[in-house]
C-alpha cells in the first residue's frame, strides 16, 4: 500500500484505541491517539482477560507487563446466592493456560491502561471531543469540539458505545437499555471473608448475581453486582452511589457478599447499555473498533478481549500486500462481524440464566455447567492470527 508510513488516527484512548495504537505502531504506521476526556484517571474497576485477548498482549510484546500486573485466576467457582455454598468449580491456571493458549488474568483497569500507555510510542492528545469526521479520497479530517482539527490516511473509532466516529459511518442509531444496572467496587482483601481462596467467583441468585475475582496480584477483590433496575438510566463510568444502596438489594444474601458488598470505599454504578450488531462498520478510510462496533454487555467478560483481537486483525489487514485501505478494512470487518457478533448476543441471554430463581430451572442450568469448559474454548482458544492467515490463504 505505498512506501510512505500512512498516518492513522485512534479516536479514544482505552483499552481498545491504545492496543491498536500499539498493534499499528508495530507495522510502521504513524498513529496519533485523541480522546476526549481532560485527563486520564483511574476507574475502581476490574477488566478480564482470557487467553484469547492475551495472545494478542504476547505477540505484541507486552504480555508479561500485563501478566506483572494482574493476576492470574486458577479456578472458577459458582456459589448458591443465599448459603455461599460451591455447586461447580473447575480449575483454570495451568490447565487453562495449556488450553485457551494463554493465561486468563484479573486486572485493575487503571494498572492494565498504565501498561498501554508505557507500550504506545507518544502522548494521547487529551480534551479532543471529535465533533466531525470529513473524508475524502485522499484522507480524512477530524473536527474537535474545541475548533482544531487532525489530518489522517485513516481513522479508527475506538470510543466507545456512544462513538462519534461510528455516527459517520452507519448514521445515528439509539443504545438499547438492558433495564439492569451493576454496582462496582474493589475492596481491599483481607476484608472480604474468603477473599484469598477467590479465582473467578460467580455467586448467582434470583434476579440478582455478582461476579467478583482479584486483582492487582491478589491485593483487592473486585466486584460487579448485577440488578433489574428499569429507573437508574444513568450510565456513566464515574457514577456513584452509596454503598449502602448495593447491601440493600442484596438483603438476604450470604455473609461473603454482604460483608465484601458493606467494606467498599467507593462503589461505582451504571446502567448498562448495548447496541444492535452493525450491519456496517467501515468506509473507504474508516473504521470501528471496539465498543464502538460492537457494544456488549459484561455477562461474557469479553468487551476488552474482542477489541484486543480487533486490534490485531486491523494491523494484520492493513499490512497485507495487494490490499487497498478500502479493501483491508473491507476484509478486516467481514472476518471480525460474525464472531463478534455471536458473542454480543450470548452476553445479552447469559443474564436471564445467571438470575434464575431456586427450583428445576436452576437445577438443570448446574447440570450445564459440567460441559462449561467445552462450551466457551471457541471463544478463549481463539486464535485471531490463525484466522487471519486462513482467510488470506
Amino acid at each position: 500500500m505505498g512506501s510512505a508510513p500512512l498516518r492513522v488516527a485512534v479516536v479514544g484512548s482505552g483499552i481498545g484505541g491504545l492496543t491498536a495504537a500499539i498493534a499499528l505502531q508495530a507495522k510502521g504506521f504513524e498513529v496519533e491517539v485523541f480522546d476526549q476526556a481532560s485527563e486520564l484517571s483511574e476507574i475502581g474497576a476490574g477488566v478480564s482477560l482470557g487467553g484469547n485477548g492475551m495472545r494478542v498482549y504476547d505477540a505484541l510484546g507486552i504480555g508479561q507487563a500485563v501478566r506483572d500486573v494482574a493476576s492470574n485466576l486458577q479456578r472458577i467457582e459458582f456459589h448458591h446466592w443465599k448459603t455461599g455454598d460451591i455447586f461447580y468449580e473447575h480449575p483454570m491456571g495451568d490447565w487453562y493456560d495449556e488450553k485457551m493458549g494463554g493465561p486468563f488474568l484479573g486486572a485493575h483497569r487503571a494498572d492494565l491502561h498504565q501498561v498501554l500507555l508505557a507500550g504506545f510510542d507518544g502522548e494521547p492528545h487529551l480534551g479532543k471531543r471529535c465533533a466531525a469526521v470529513n473524508e475524502a479520497p485522499d484522507g480524512v479530517e477530524l473536527e474537535f469540539a474545541d475548533g482544531t482539527k487532525a489530518q489522517a490516511d485513516i481513522v479508527v473509532g475506538a470510543d466507545g458505545l456512544r462513538s462519534a466516529v461510528r455516527h459517520h459511518v452507519t448514521g445515528p442509531d439509539e443504545a438499547v437499555f438492558s433495564a439492569m444496572s451493576c454496582f462496582r467496587g474493589l475492596v481491599p482483601i483481607d476484608k472480604v471473608p474468603g477473599g484469598d481462596k477467590f479465582g473467578l467467583t460467580f455467586f448467582l441468585g434470583p434476579n440478582r448475581h455478582l461476579v467478583v475475582y482479584p486483582v492487582r496480584g491478589g491485593e483487592l477483590i473486585n466486584f460487579v453486582a448485577y440488578v433489574p433496575d428499569p429507573e437508574w438510566t444513568l450510565e456513566s463510568w464515574s457514577s456513584k452511589c452509596e454503598p449502602a444502596d448495593a447491601v440493600a438489594a442484596f438483603e438476604g444474601w450470604n455473609d461473603t457478599v454482604t460483608t465484601m458488598l458493606g467494606n467498599v470505599e467507593e462503589t461505582g454504578r451504571w446502567a448498562l447499555y448495548d447496541r444492535e450488531p452493525l450491519r456496517k462498520w467501515s468506509t473507504d478510510r474508516v473504521t470501528l473498533l471496539g465498543d464502538a462496533a460492537h457494544p456488549m454487555l459484561p455477562h461474557a467478560g469479553q468487551g476488552s478481549n474482542q477489541a484486543v483481537e480487533d486490534s490485531a486483525a486491523l494491523a494484520e489487514y492493513l499490512t497485507t500486500d495487494g490490499l487497498s485501505v478500502a479493501e483491508a478494512l473491507q476484509r478486516y470487518e467481514h472476518l471480525r462481524k460474525a464472531r463478534t457478533r455471536k458473542i454480543q448476543m450470548g452476553s445479552r441471554g447469559n443474564a436471564a440464566c445467571f438470575q434464575l430463581p431456586d427450583g428445576p430451572a436452576t437445577d438443570e442450568r448446574n447440570a450445564r455447567l459440567v460441559s462449561l469448559p467445552d462450551n466457551v474454548a471457541w471463544i478463549h482458544g481463539y486464535d485471531v492470527y490463525a484466522d487471519i492467515r486462513d482467510s488470506l490463504s
